[in-house]
């Protein structure tokens, strides 16, 4: 027999079913809820409330535990690729050779953006953020692709899927070369996806750029690190956009705008800017490692800690290396990396920071080398945008191609003003 859950309200009982995940995860379905009993449930933020059933990721905060389709990302940081960890998001499985050269191929040949597209970089001021450009250019595709538009045409999606895997590098680099007055830089299929993204950013007409092996795999680390995280804000942004029927533009684009905020993939440039801030008040670390222990202070440690980790992060465990061999071999004597390494080594062995676990995270990883290979604080958050698309468009094809997909739509408990009658503006 199913197990139940029981519900006492207003004198009487209701039950209802229990559902029970693969890996353990327990969740009351109250999908009849509001039908049989009048009420609904009240969850701020949403952070009790399981908005779908996914066979995507599993996250597992408590014991430091992130899977993607069922690989633990310890293996797929270690033996993996970006595109072939893509391809299983999106597809749901490890693809044989022939697979995966032919999803790489048409990565590699959609790169390039429409002539007329990049006029429409000209409209946005120079110091225009690039997450606001990141945004627009994504949601724009829609009108230079009506070919493919049709969500709930499986050509189509796919179609739209390799486009904009391919195209959103291309996208970001002009961003950024837009803001420097610098020539865009036309993508070369000779490079892979990491290699290409870094050349249109830093090469120029009158000289060979040249990507550090060590950088090279730093960064495609961190774009699995952050190819997927179950439903956080921008992936149920995504969803929920996505669930309108929206084409696949139109739900990423979405998804960018969520992911800008400070709380969720800004968190990044934040940590620069806390480095920044110490840095400017005299570089004292151990000042502000005091500050942020004492309860009356208004000081935060960007970078430490995770809402949904409530042990060390594991992303951050594999980053750390990566960054640890980002500035060996780069060599930099930068007064802002050396702030960080002290807040790390006080993390790391304060019993103050141990007790809270408040670690440092993988933004915290992300922008030490992000800062180290030259990428500017306000392209930071294009670079989780990168790595997370592959997550979002496997999040929106999942609900996509559910036969009971249905637009969403929360509830709310009002607590406004109670009905009155309109009164003339002459009588107020």
């Amino acid at each position: 027999m199913s197990e139940t859950a029981k519900l006492i309200f207003r004198g009487k009982e209701y039950e209802f079913p229990v559902i029970t995940g693969t890996e353990g995860e327990v969740a009351i379905d109250i999908a009849k809820l509001r039908a049989q009993t009048g009420a609904i449930t009240l969850d701020d933020a949403y952070v009790n409330t399981g908005s779908t059933q996914s066979n995507i990721t599993f996250l597992d905060g408590e014991n430091g535990i992130l899977l993607y389709r069922g690989y633990p990302i310890e293996q797929l940081a270690e033996h993996s690729t970006f595109l072939e960890v893509a391809f299983l998001l999106i597809y749901g499985y490890l693809p044989k050779q022939e697979e995966f050269e032919q999803f790489r191929h048409h990565i590699t040949y959609h790169t390039m953006i429409h002539e007329d597209l990049k006029r429409l970089y000209d409209g946005f001021p120079k110091d225009s953020h690039p997450m606001a450009t990141l945004s627009s250019m994504i949601c724009t595709l829609s009108g230079y692709y009506v070919d493919s538009s049709d969500p709930l045409n499986a050509r189509h999606r796919e179609i739209s899927i390799h486009r904009l895997l391919a195209k959103t590098p291309t996208i970001a680099a002009y961003s950024y070369k837009k803001s420097i007055g610098q020539p865009f830089i036309y993508p070369q299929n000779k490079l892979n996806y990491v290699q290409n993204f870094m050349n249109m950013m830093f090469s120029v007409p009158a000289e060979e750029y040249i990507l550090d092996p060590i950088v090279e795999k730093a960064l495609d680390l961190l774009l699995i690190l952050h190819a997927d995280h179950e439903q956080n804000c921008s992936t149920s942004t995504v969803r929920l956009v996505g669930s309108s029927r929206a084409n696949l533009f139109a739900a990423i684009s979405s998804g960018v705008n969520a992911l800008w905020g400070p709380l969720h993939g800004g968190a990044n440039q934040a940590v620069i800017e806390m480095l920044q801030h110490i840095h400017n008040e005299g570089g004292n670390a151990a000042k502000f490692i005091a500050m942020a222990k004492d309860k009356n202070s208004t000081f935060r440690l960007m970078g430490f800690g995770h809402r949904v980790y409530k042990n060390f992060d594991p992303r951050a465990r594999i980053i750390k290396k990566a960054a640890d061999d980002v500035l060996k071999k780069m060599g930099i004597k930068d007064p802002l990396l050396e702030i960080a390494m002290k807040l790390e080594e006080a993390a790391l062995s304060d019993s103050y920071f141990i007790e809270r676990k408040l670690y440092p995270n993988v933004d915290f990883y992300s922008g030490i080398i992000y800062r180290a290979i030259g990428i500017p604080t306000n392209m930071f958050t294009v670079m989780f945008a990168l790595g997370r698309m592959p997550g979002w468009i496997a999040q929106w094809k999942e609900m996509i191609e559910n036969p009971s997909m249905k637009i969403g739509r929360p509830r709310q408990i009002y607590m406004g003003a109670p009905r009155r009658d309109y009164i003339p503006v002459e009588k107020r």
